[in-house]
């Protein structure tokens, strides 16, 4: 087991951000650049706090052994009060191994207001969290953190830290606009605030361990098929505090240059469940839903895989391309696919015609729950 980076990059990385820390890079660690050891949860439980929808309808099922139990209504104690839904994921993970029990919160879905409403509507306890993971530096993703630590962050472990994939996080992204060579603002992940916010950010290009539970599967590698389909661009550099260092990205990606977005920092969150197998939670998967299947099986060294969770980013793919690649997800043989936020409709049914057995639709709400 490997990490992704080469020790030249890891050096280059660890020597910028230690030149940096005068302008704000003091609450930055690198994940070290060496094999980690896998750990073993004997459960994994998963709350939707947000997605795109929520179907009040959905009866409880369990497939192939994970047992997917439905929001219901989605209502507070106050009928007033429903379930939000917007363009985001959010993740409640709760584990266990033995008597241990940890949480992670794993992104943070569009806005504050999403996720605090929806955080009390479904009574979930953001104060045993002992780890934050943020997947890509997309604000669909982020957008709601600083507003949760605005309302949590006293009660919140003192030493909490921000999982990151890696340094393009902090890179100021853009959105084709329609227009030739023009862009709107897509934000970026501003560390002044999670630093004002008493949060360290951990850089995990290399496979990291999280909260001795789960572990990162460092920058994926691209063997697959997959390409990464019609996204967002991004500009390198800081200006004014703000932004990502460029010194370690190449000539083509030299700072003030816009460019189209390779998501090299992205990174999907693991787990391997006892007797089951891998569960691996990709947000996004703009890099490839197989490619994240793969470099999580390289780096744990668990072939099986029990369950391929999340975004995967194939809701524009056209036809052809979108059957090849569920076609490749099936050669995986995972015992549950299940999508959510950018998936498409267009995936989950072409998943559920290639793997009728085998797939899950949850929505805003719902719990999964993985092992005994």
């Amino acid at each position: 087991m490997t990490g992704a980076l080469d020790r030249r990059g890891f050096l280059k990385l660890s020597a910028a951000l230690a030149a940096g820390s005068a302008a704000g890079f003091s609450c930055i660690e690198v994940a070290r650049a060496a094999p980690v050891e896998v750990p073993t949860v004997d459960t994994l439980s998963l709350r939707v706090l947000i997605d795109s929808a929520h179907d009040q309808f959905l009866k409880p099922a369990t497939v192939q052994g994970v047992r997917h139990q439905p929001p219901g209504n989605g209502r507070g104690a106050d009928y007033r009060k429903v379930l939000h839904n917007q363009w985001g994921l959010s993740l409640f993970a709760e584990s266990k191994a033995g008597e241990e029990a940890r949480t992670i919160l794993l992104d943070f879905g569009y806005s504050p207001e999403a996720l605090l409403n929806n955080i009390e509507i479904l009574k979930v306890d953001p104060t045993k969290v002992d780890a934050l993971i943020v997947s890509h530096g997309h604000h669909d993703h982020y957008g709601g953190l600083t507003g949760f630590l605005d309302s949590y962050r006293d009660r919140l472990q003192p030493e909490l830290k921000l999982y990151a994939g890696g340094e393009d996080n902090f890179c100021h992204r853009l959105s084709p606009s329609g227009v030739q060579g023009q862009f709107t603002d897509f934000g970026q992940l501003d560390r002044r605030e999670l630093t004002a916010r008493r949060i360290s950010t951990v850089l995990c290009e290399a496979p990291t361990v999280v909260a001795g539970h789960a572990f990162t599967t460092g920058q994926i590698k691209r063997t697959s098929s997959e390409r990464i389909l019609p996204n967002t661009f991004v500009e390198r550099g800081i200006k004014d505090g703000l932004g990502c260092d460029a010194s370690h990205y190449s000539p083509a990606e030299l700072q003030g240059k816009i460019i189209a977005d390779e998501h090299v920092h992205e990174h999907a969150t693991c787990y391997h469940v006892r007797g089951k197998g891998l569960v691996v939670i990709s947000s996004c998967g703009h890099v490839g839903i197989v490619n994240s299947v793969r470099q999580a099986q390289e780096v744990s060294g668990v072939e099986k895989v029990h369950a391929i969770v999340g975004g995967f980013h194939l809701g524009p793919a056209p036809k052809d391309y979108l059957t090849q690649v569920v076609a490749e997800i099936g050669a995986l043989k995972p015992d549950v696919v299940i999508p959510m936020h950018c998936s498409g409709l267009n995936f989950a049914l072409e998943a559920q015609a290639q793997l009728p057995d085998h797939v899950i639709v949850p929505t805003t709400g719902s719990r999964l729950t993985f092992g005994a």
